[in-house]
């Protein structure tokens, strides 16, 4: 079972930060959500050469997670 734990996801937009969509996801994780936006901006600055005329970043979850045994009880 892996953890879950997050990563930056650097984001490609259209001008006027439209049409965004994933460019690549930073080589790097976080055990934490607080750290991975702390992180943000030296991430954005380490991405800067994505091919679009705007780029953001976003933290996100990744790796394994499990449905509430709860929820599932709760619909048969």
């Amino acid at each position: 079972m892996t953890p879950i734990y997050f990563v930056v996801a650097i984001l490609g937009c259209g001008d006027g930060n439209v049409d965004c969509r994933e460019a690549r996801i930073a080589p790097v994780r976080y055990e934490t959500m607080a750290q991975c936006k702390a992180d943000l901006v030296q991430q954005l600055a380490r991405n800067s050469d994505v091919p679009f005329p705007v780029i953001g970043a976003d933290c996100r979850a990744e790796g394994v997670r499990f449905a509430d045994g709860a929820a599932k009880a709760r619909q048969g």
